[in-house]
C-alpha cells in the first residue's frame, strides 16, 4: 500500500479543511488508489441489501441530497461509517477520529481558531461544519477540484502535509484491525456483499461517506418557523432579524440563501449544482486584495489573481455552534462577524497582515458595508440563533457508539 503514501506525498500540500490537493484529484492519483487499486472486482452474491432509507424521515420541503449510484445507503454501511468515523484507532496516536475535529454539539467543529492534527501540527485553517454536508457540490474552503465525499476521506486519513490522522503507510494495520474486530469483521461484509474482499480503502472511505451524508439538519426553530408554518416557533426580535438578513440593505442572502443558506448547493430537486467562492475583504495585505499564505483561497489551486481570497460560503445552520468563524477562525463571535460586513471590510492596524479590507479590489460586488442599530444588530443574531437545530446535535443516529453512555 505504498502507492497510497507516494501519491499523497507527490500531491503537495494537502488538507481536508483547506489547502489545495488539485494535483492528487487533477492527475487521477485519488481516483486510481480509491476505484483502482483498493476495490475488488464486485461478485455476484446472493445476500440483498438493506432496505432501510435513512432519508425516509426528511420533511416533503426539504429536497433528498445526491447520493452516488456507486454508494447507495444502507443501514449497515451508514453504521459501519459511524464507527470508523468515531474510531480513534484510525490515526497514529490511537487518540484521534475524524470526530475529534467534527464534533457534534459543535454541530460537527471543534471550536478551535484551527485544527490540530494527531501529531500536534498545527492546520492553517479553520475546520467546517459537516452539517447538511450531503448538500454540497464542492468540499473543504477553497478546493472546487474536490466534489464528493469518497475522495475527500482520504485526505485526513493519510495526508502527510500536514498531517492529520497520520495514517499514511499503516494500510496493513487497518485490514487487520478490519479482519480481527468482531464489529468490522461483521459490517464490513455485510455493507459491501458485492465485494469479493470488502476490508478495501475504497469500502472504508465509502462507508464514512454515507455516514457523513446522513448529517441532514432541518428542525430548527426557524425550520419550524418557516416551513411549517408554526408563527410561535421564533420570536418577533428573530422575525426582524430575518427581514434584515434577506434585505437588500444588508445583502446577507446573495451568499447564504436556500434552503442551506449558502450559494453552493446541491440536490435531486436541481438539475444542476451552484457553486461559488467570494472574497469577503478579510485581508488586504499587499493594497490589490492579497491574502496571507498559505491561506489564499481558489488561487492556491488555480493560480489566477482574481482568485485571491475567494472561499466557499459556509451554511449557517447551527452557526451559533461553530464559533470561531472564517477559514481561518479569526473571528471570534457573531458580533464581530456582524463588524466585518458592516465595515465593508476588515480593516488590521498594524503587524504582518495590516490593511483595510474594504479597500480591497476583489472583494465580492455586495461587500458594500450597511448601518446597523444595536437593535437592529441583536434581531440579526436573534435570527442566527433561531438556526440551530439542537436535535441535531443530540440525535443518538450521529453520536459517538464508543461513548460510555452509548449502546449498541
Amino acid at each position: 500500500m505504498n502507492h497510497i503514501r507516494r501519491a499523497l506525498h507527490s500531491a503537495g500540500p494537502i488538507l481536508s479543511h483547506g489547502p489545495a490537493v488539485l494535483l492528487l484529484i487533477a492527475t487521477g492519483l485519488v481516483a486510481a488508489v480509491l476505484f483502482g487499486l483498493s476495490l475488488q472486482r464486485p461478485i455476484v452474491v446472493a445476500a440483498e441489501e438493506a432496505t432501510a432509507d435513512p432519508y425516509a424521515g426528511l420533511p416533503s420541503w426539504l429536497p433528498r441530497p445526491v447520493v452516488p449510484d456507486d454508494n447507495q445507503l444502507t443501514a449497515e454501511k451508514v453504521e459501519l461509517g459511524r464507527r470508523l468515523f468515531y474510531d480513534t484507532r484510525l490515526s497514529i496516536t490511537g487518540q484521534m477520529s475524524c470526530g475529534t475535529c467534527h464534533q457534534q454539539a459543535r454541530a460537527f467543529t471543534d471550536g478551535r481558531e484551527t485544527a490540530i492534527g494527531s501529531t500536534g501540527q498545527i492546520h492553517p485553517r479553520n475546520t467546517m461544519t459537516l452539517t447538511n454536508v450531503a448538500y454540497l457540490p464542492v468540499l473543504t474552503w477553497a478546493n472546487p477540484t474536490l466534489t464528493d465525499l469518497e475522495h475527500q476521506a482520504l485526505i485526513p486519513l493519510f495526508g502527510e502535509t500536514p498531517v492529520e490522522q497520520g495514517l499514511a503507510g499503516r494500510e496493513n494495520d487497518l485490514f487487520a484491525l478490519f479482519r480481527t474486530d468482531p464489529e468490522y469483521a461483521r459490517l464490513f461484509p455485510a455493507s459491501f456483499p458485492e465485494q469479493a474482499d470488502p476490508f478495501t480503502l475504497g469500502t472504508m472511505t465509502r462507508a464514512i461517506a454515507a455516514f457523513e451524508r446522513t448529517l441532514i439538519s432541518y428542525d430548527s426553530p426557524y425550520d419550524r418557523y418557516r416551513y411549517g408554518r408554526d408563527q410561535g416557533a421564533i420570536s418577533d426580535v428573530a422575525k426582524r432579524g430575518e427581514a434584515l438578513f434577506f434585505s437588500e440593505d444588508l445583502e446577507c442572502h446573495h451568499c447564504h440563501g436556500g434552503l442551506n443558506l449558502t450559494d453552493s448547493i446541491r440536490h435531486q430537486r436541481l438539475a444542476f449544482s451552484e457553486t461559488a467562492f467570494h472574497n469577503t475583504a478579510l485581508y488586504n495585505v499587499d493594497g490589490r486584495g492579497g491574502y496571507p499564505a498559505p491561506n489564499r483561497g481558489v488561487y492556491e489551486i488555480s493560480g489566477r489573481a482574481e482568485d485571491m481570497g475567494r472561499f466557499r460560503t459556509p451554511t449557517l445552520r447551527n452557526v451559533v455552534l461553530t464559533a470561531p468563524y472564517m477559514h481561518d477562525g479569526s473571528i471570534p463571535t457573531l458580533d464581530a462577524v456582524l463588524d466585518h460586513y458592516h465595515d465593508g471590510g476588515r480593516t488590521i492596524a498594524d503587524g504582518p497582515h495590516a490593511g483595510v479590507g474594504s479597500r480591497s479590489p476583489l472583494k465580492d460586488i455586495f461587500l458594500v458595508g450597511f448601518a446597523l442599530s444595536r437593535s437592529d444588530r441583536d434581531a440579526v443574531i436573534a435570527f442566527l440563533q433561531s438556526l440551530t437545530d439542537e436535535g441535531f446535535v443530540h440525535d443518538p443516529r450521529f453520536s459517538d457508539p464508543f461513548a460510555p453512555h452509548q449502546s449498541e
